[in-house]
C-alpha cells in the first residue's frame, strides 16, 4: 500500500507558474505508474499527465501538452507537476494518483489550482 501526501498549488494569474508535489510513503514507489488528474466545479476528473515507473515515459492530455511537465524522483518518492503558462481553464482541484498495474488505486488529498485571468 502507498499513501501519497500533496503540496503545492494556489492562486496565480494566467501566464503564470505553479508546481505541485506530491510525497509517497512507503519504499517500494518505483513499483507505481504515477499520475495527475484534475476536477474542475461541475466536471468529471480528468487526465493530466502520467509517468512511468522509471521515468522514461511521459504522457499529456492534449490541454496542457506543452505546458506541463510531470517528473519523478524515486530516491525521494516524489512526483511533481510543473505548470507553465497557466490558463483561466485550468483552474481545479489536483490530484496524484499511484498505479500498480492497470488501475489508478491510490490517490492524494488534492490541492486546489485558481488561475485568474
Amino acid at each position: 500500500q502507498i499513501q501519497l501526501l500533496q503540496s503545492g498549488g494556489g492562486l496565480v494569474q494566467a501566464g503564470g507558474s505553479l508546481r505541485l508535489s506530491c510525497v509517497a510513503s512507503g519504499r517500494t514507489f518505483n513499483y507505481y505508474r504515477m499520475g495527475w488528474f484534475r476536477q474542475a466545479p461541475g466536471k468529471e476528473r480528468e487526465f493530466v499527465s502520467t509517468i512511468s515507473r522509471i521515468g522514461d515515459t511521459t504522457s499529456y492530455a492534449d490541454s496542457v501538452k506543452g505546458r506541463f511537465t510531470i517528473s519523478r524522483d524515486n530516491a525521494k518518492n516524489t512526483v511533481a507537476l510543473q505548470m507553465n503558462n497557466l490558463k483561466p481553464e485550468d483552474t481545479a482541484v489536483y490530484y496524484c494518483a499511484a498505479a500498480p498495474g492497470r488501475e489508478y488505486e491510490y490517490w492524494g488529498q488534492g490541492t486546489q489550482v485558481t488561475v485568474s485571468s
